[in-house]
């Protein structure tokens, strides 16, 4: 029997780097795509539900941290844990981006093997 891969969802606004990432871990984990942080709120409730989130912080409709704070909102029992990937390096957005939840905060440009490294680290502990 096949091992389930574990879900991640990538909420990125620029088509190019969700599908980048999505195609980079595809191997590995059953990745799905949201285009803003509107559309990644509702599907971080779609079942199966995501392990892990990956998440832009400036996008359209809503940005993630404010996306990331609204699920754990509407369901505080659940901690999925968030890798916040953006362009945002100053120390105050990286203090918002851990204090809305984030176990790890990656500035863009970012290495795919930091990604790969951090993905592995938050679903396997290793």
């Amino acid at each position: 029997m096949d091992e389930i891969k574990r879900r991640i969802l990538v909420v990125e606004d620029e088509q190019d780097v969700a599908y980048m990432i999505a195609r980079f871990l595809g191997n590995e984990y059953d990745v799905v795509v949201a285009m803003n942080g509107q559309q990644g709120l509702d599907m971080a409730f779609v079942d199966p539900k995501p392990d892990l989130i990956i998440t832009d912080v400036m996008m359209p409709k809503l940005d993630g941290i404010t996306m990331v704070k609204r699920i754990r909102e509407r369901d505080p029992n659940r901690k999925t844990p968030v890798i916040f990937l953006t362009a945002k390096s100053a120390p105050m957005d990286i203090v918002a981006g851990i204090q809305a939840g984030a176990k790890h905060y990656i500035t863009k440009p970012f290495q795919f093997d930091e990604l790969r490294k951090k993905v592995r680290k938050v679903l396997t502990g290793k």
